[in-house]
This record gives C-alpha cells, structure tokens and sequence, in this order.
C-alpha cells in the first residue's frame, strides 16, 4: 500500500544516510593509507592511483605496532576475562539470590553507568599511582574492570533475570551448593550473554584512549590505540603513514563486528524483553 511504502523509505533514507556517514571514515582512511606522500598532498580525496601496501608495512615497522598490538591483547584478554567472571557472579547474585540489600546494590551498579570516567579519572589516577600500579599491567586492567563492571553487571543481570526461579530452587533441592548453582546451572545458561558482553567489553577496552594514557605513560606500554601516535611526530606530515597505522589497528574491530554483529545485536538488546 502507498501508505506502508512511503513509511519504509522514510526509515530506509535516513538509515542510508547514517550508513553512508559511518562508512565514510573509513573508506577514506583506506583510500589514504594508499597514497604517496605527494598524492596525498597534491589531493587527498582523489582515489588513489595505485595500492601502496608498503605503507602499511611501514607504519608496522617504523612505530614498533607488534609491541603495542601484544600490549592491547594481553590488556583486553584479561579485563574481558575478569570482567565476564565478577560480572556473572555478581549478575547471577542480584537476580537469583534473595538477600538484603540486592536492589540497593543493582541501583548502585545502575548509578554507575552514568559517571563519566572524566569525573574519577583523577582519584582513579591518584589511587593507581599510590598503589605502584601506574605503567603495569595489573593496573590498566584494573582501572578497565573498575570502568566498565557496572555495564557487564547490569546486562548480565538483566539476562539471568529471564531465567525462571524454579530452576534454582530444583537445582538447591537436589543438593547444589549455591557455587554449584552458579557452575552447573547458570554458568551454562549465560553463554549467550557472555558471549555478547564479552564482544561489548572487548571493544570498549580496545578502543579506549584517555584510560590507557593515564595508566601507561611510558611509550613501551602503550596499547594499541595510544601507539598510533607515534607516527605523528611534531614535525611530520606523512598522513598516509598514519592512516596506514590507524587502519591496522581498527583491522581487529572491523573483523569482530563483520563476522559477530548477530551476538552485538544481542548483547546491545540484552534484558529488554523477557521470556
């Protein structure tokens, strides 16, 4: 019907738009990292002439980007890993178990997905230095966990919230412990969920700039994302040296959402309905 016609290109154009926008970037940083020196000068938004994969391979050499690229793995590997246990065990506890001060506690992880880092960033920074923990590990992927805890709680929460008391209270009656509730029943059942939260958290923590700066100051343990930088020098214009660099490190990012956009979707939808 014309009716239902026109509401569909009324919602296709506008998302067409917000495509085109959001690819865009992207595109052009490619068509960059192809260029020479001299062609990015003479006009950089002409298509390139020819695929110059040399200055990728540059920009992987001249920045030292295996460092950071294993310094952001080791990093995201073991926030996501923390993040995923505390945040279904705790998920797990607030919506299963009934005890005094549940909902405070939920509202509390609730409150924390509306502080800006900007906010704690200072007393973060000051509690991680007082503690050694500044340019370590263990101290970014604390500050990662401490960041983004409240969402992975929130949403695994919100998932084991649609899972029927009933069986918790069939798997207590036949002897389960309350950690073999957690291991055998509900560890089982939030796979799904984990799966998508973890994606989330994986690209929260890889993306991140203004956390990794504070806790890894020096140049050897900067991640991925703070790494990129160096190939911007105080007096260097070799654009497509560094467009070359920032397309390596947004390779791993593209390829989660490319080949896991279905669990993205899920993870964003996570709790919504239930049932």
């Amino acid at each position: 019907m014309p009716g239902r016609r026109l509401a569909r290109w009324a919602a296709a154009v506008p998302m067409a738009v917000l495509a085109l926008a959001t690819i865009y970037p992207l595109v052009f940083t490619a068509n960059v990292a192809m260029k020479t020196r001299r062609d990015y000068v003479l006009d950089r938004f002409s298509p390139a002439g020819s695929l110059r994969w040399d200055n990728l391979a540059e920009a992987w050499a001249s920045a030292g980007m295996a460092r950071y690229f294993v310094n952001s793995f080791v990093v995201v590997a073991f926030a996501v890993a923390l993040l995923l246990l505390l945040g279904s065990m705790a998920g797990f506890a607030l919506s299963q178990l009934r005890f005094r001060g549940s909902s405070v506690i939920f509202l509390g992880c609730l409150a924390g997905l509306f502080i800006p880092f900007q906010v704690i960033m200072v007393p973060l920074t000051r509690i991680m230095a007082d503690s050694g923990l500044i340019d370590t590990y263990p101290g970014l992927i604390l500050a990662y966990v401490a960041q983004f805890l409240p969402f992975t709680v929130f949403l695994m929460t919100s998932h084991y919230r649609t899972i029927p008391a009933e069986i918790v209270d069939a798997a207590r009656i036949d002897g389960n412990t309350v950690y073999g509730v957690y291991r055998r029943i509900m560890l089982p059942l939030g796979v799904p969920a984990l799966l998508s939260v973890g994606i989330l958290d994986a690209l929260f923590c890889w993306n991140d700039v203004l956390i990794s700066l504070l806790m890894m100051p020096s140049p050897e343990h900067r991640t991925l994302m703070i790494g990129v930088n160096a190939l911007r020098g105080q007096y260097s214009d070799d654009i497509p040296t560094f467009a070359s660099g920032v397309l390596i490190a947004a390779v791993p990012v593209l390829m989660i959402y490319l080949f896991l956009q279905r669990q993205i979707a899920e993870g964003v939808t996570a709790g919504s309905t239930k049932g």
